[in-house]
């Protein structure tokens, strides 16, 4: 069950009356909304437009507080992980893989690892710049990125599949990107995200 957060309000050119600004709605997995909602209108800033109408600027590039609903787009989360929340996955459960400080969820870091070995004896180095996100790391990046649905690079807060332990954003040349395009989903990585060939989501190998 979704909560509607306070809606922010600009002055219209002219006029010394406030008019609300209708609230788009964001979806976020399996949270309590309100935590989420709280979090946004915490961080929500909002600037006086140069033309003399509305001009807001607010948190992830929106000009107000959303409605935040229940999401749908878990099917493929393992159970364990559901029980804890997007981005709030127990270090216990995450796995590293290798690589500096990065981790995953336990079989995802293990595919990853043998996908990388298996790679590393073709001549093709991988690495990655981005694993696990917690949701407040996923609420960071969105202030900074913008939303996708708004054109920015981040997954609203609490949907990322970061979230769950499940993607790593690769670090690969031109060879390393076409070795993982003609091997990853051996190993269960599909290049998930068409404009971002970076990102990798673990689906579980085939």
């Amino acid at each position: 069950m979704g909560i509607e957060a306070v809606a922010a309000v600009a002055p219209s050119a002219g006029s010394t009356a406030n008019t609300a600004v209708p609230a788009p709605t964001v979806e976020a997995d399996t949270l309590r909304s309100v935590t989420l909602a709280q979090m946004i209108t915490a961080r929500m800033s909002v600037t006086a437009g140069t033309t003399g109408g509305p001009g807001m600027t607010g948190f992830l590039g929106l000009a107000q507080a959303p409605v935040i609903t229940a999401a749908d787009s878990t099917a493929d989360v393992p159970p364990i992980l559901l029980s804890y929340g997007n981005g709030r996955i127990p270090r216990q459960l995450l796995t590293p893989i290798g690589i500096g400080q990065h981790r995953l969820w336990g079989p995802a870091a293990e595919a990853f690892k043998k996908m990388r070995a298996a790679a590393a004896a073709d001549g093709v180095n991988i690495s990655v710049t981005d694993s696990y996100r917690t949701f407040d790391q996923q609420v960071t990046l969105a202030a900074e990125k913008g939303l996708t649905q708004y054109g920015g690079w981040a997954a609203t807060p609490g949907q990322s599949e970061h979230g769950w332990g499940l993607a790593v954003d690769m670090d690969v040349d031109r060879n390393g990107l076409a070795w993982l395009r003609a091997n990853g989903a051996s190993y269960g990585f599909v290049e998930a995200v068409s404009r971002e060939p970076w990102h990798w989501e673990y689906h579980g190998a085939t």
